[in-house]
């Protein structure tokens, strides 16, 4: 089974949240913390990083570039 992890760019975000609304398992969340711009950027939930699929819905709705999707790959040998 593939593991996925999304990583956005917490300098750059704007914190519009459309990320978190795109993902239709929930596994993104608005943070507690602050970027320096003053923006509370999204974060993937801890508990729910087995449950990303990779879809791709958060990549998709950011309007500015700023998440990534990453498949992590197991190390054989």
């Amino acid at each position: 089974m593939a593991v996925y992890e999304v990583v956005i760019d917490e300098k750059r975000c704007k914190g519009c949240e459309l990320c978190v609304k795109a993902c239709n398992k929930g596994c993104i969340e608005i943070s507690k913390e602050f970027n320096d711009a003053g923006y509370y950027f999204p974060c993937m939930k801890a508990d729910m990083a087995a449950e990303c699929t990779g879809c791709g819905a958060c990549v998709k709705r950011c309007p500015d570039f700023e998440v990534t999707v990453y498949e992590i790959l197991e190390e054989t040998g």
